[in-house]
């Protein structure tokens, strides 16, 4: 039958519009990326803005947006009252946040760096960590410690040290460590609502780092929950179990031994303490080796926890091989940057314990 140009061409549009609209809706949606320091920043923001109750002080805060800009334009939107600068005192304005915390408000305390907590220990644990169990449960103390923890770069001893054992090891803490965007912004207002003192472990180094934000992680309902690990990556043969920044490390090494036929599964703490390790056993009865792996000192590290853990439990008897952990160099952090580069876990001693893990 013979069809005349009008119709051919008639037909040939609907085809071609049905493919296009077939392709319209194959096609994902465009991912979102925010940087780790802007996710923290739209956590605080948004629990201001629900919570008349929240506050933030600390050291350069809020004229100044921050040390590393995390509470950029807080102060402009809140103002004097809600976005507190103080002085250069840890020991001073973490009392007054504890007390504050007491009196029923719910304060945000940044140190600059975690490494000037030492300044207010004391208030931090005799304070903020104690006090719940010594009123009998009468007196909450609901406030979140947050700032950068961990080496970042050339900043030698003083000012490199990881602070994740020190306070997990303190009864009454909650223990928070972030690495990528949906963590931090879902753990850290997870943390504000919490009725404890949380001690939240950012890294400086991940502050710039841009990450692929869900629709659900842009909710302003969106929270992580505290104390359940994440699986970053299936994998059969042995298991990663890593915090902060060297989650990242994980996945590169998964990535590399991958091409070798090696299959790591990543587990990202996300929590010290209380620690996942329902998690991580399940996981190693899977694979039957472990490597764990943090940049903080070996001795009586979140590695070391882990290891005893696993030991004590029924996953021990599925290990084919000995734990094997991976720290930083138990030394003073040196300032010289080859020095530091060595002192801290690369990519390649992830590789080389795996491999030494296995056998291979």
């Amino acid at each position: 039958m013979a069809l005349s140009v009008k119709s051919v061409l008639r037909s040939g549009r609907n085809f071609v519009s049905v493919l296009r609209r077939r392709a319209f809706h194959r096609s994902a949606p465009a991912a979102v990326q925010v940087t780790v320091r802007d996710a923290l920043n739209q956590a605080m923001d948004e629990e201001l803005e629900r919570d008349e109750r929240v506050f933030l002080l600390g050291e350069e805060v809020a004229q100044y947006d921050g040390a590393y800009k995390v509470s950029r334009g807080l102060w402009k939107k809140y103002g004097d009252r809600r976005v507190i600068d103080t002085p250069i005192s840890e020991m001073g304005f973490t009392g007054i946040a504890v007390g504050a915390a007491m009196a029923g408000l719910r304060p945000i305390c940044e140190f600059m760096t975690f490494n000037f907590s030492m300044q207010a220990i004391d208030q931090v644990i005799n304070s903020a960590a104690k006090t719940y169990y010594m009123s009998a449960g009468l007196q909450a103390v609901p406030i979140v410690f947050r700032g950068p923890n961990g080496a970042s770069a050339g900043v030698a001893a003083q000012h490199s040290q990881c602070f994740a054992a020190w306070y997990a090891h303190c009864p009454g803490l909650k223990v928070l460590s972030p690495w990528n965007s949906e963590d931090a912004k879902g753990l850290l207002k997870s943390a504000i609502r919490d009725d404890n003192p949380v001690v939240f472990l950012e890294n400086e180094l991940m502050y710039g780092v841009a990450f692929d934000m869900s629709d659900e992680a842009q909710s302003k309902d969106f929270t992580v929950p505290i104390g359940k690990a994440k699986l970053e990556r299936q994998g059969c043969d042995v298991t990663l179990v890593s915090h902060s920044r060297y989650v990242g490390h994980c996945l590169d090494a998964a990535a590399v031994l991958a091409k070798e036929g090696i299959e790591c599964e990543v587990i990202n703490l996300r929590t010290i303490r209380p620690m996942d390790v329902e998690s991580i056993e399940a996981s190693v009865m899977k694979t039957n080796h472990l490597v764990t792996v943090e940049g903080g000192w070996p001795q009586f590290g979140v590695g070391a926890e882990i290891c005893a853990k696993i030991m004590e439990g029924a996953a021990f008897n599925y290990l084919d091989a000995p734990a094997t952990r991976v720290t930083g160099v138990d030394i003073p952090m040196p300032y010289a940057k080859i020095l530091e580069d060595n002192s801290v876990p690369q990519i390649k001693d992830i590789i080389f314990s795996i491999k030494k893990t296995l056998n291979v």
